[in-house]
């Protein structure tokens, strides 16, 4: 027997998951996009690793 999931109400929506998801996404466009592979510098811009360290040093 197939078990469907009840259809209104009861999605339940994991949003640290869906920002992986978005980053992933944003680093595959960027990845399919370039000529050679992303230095780790680009994937860090993608990945936007520099706005996190700045806003993580205000504490």
């Amino acid at each position: 027997m197939v078990r469907v999931a009840p259809v209104g109400g009861t999605t339940v929506q994991d949003h640290v998951a869906l920002a992986e998801i978005e980053l992933c996404g944003e680093l595959i466009i960027a990845a399919s996009a370039a000529r050679e592979r992303l230095s780790l510098e680009s994937i860090d811009e993608v990945l936007r690793v520099a706005e996190e360290r700045r806003g993580g040093d205000t504490v």
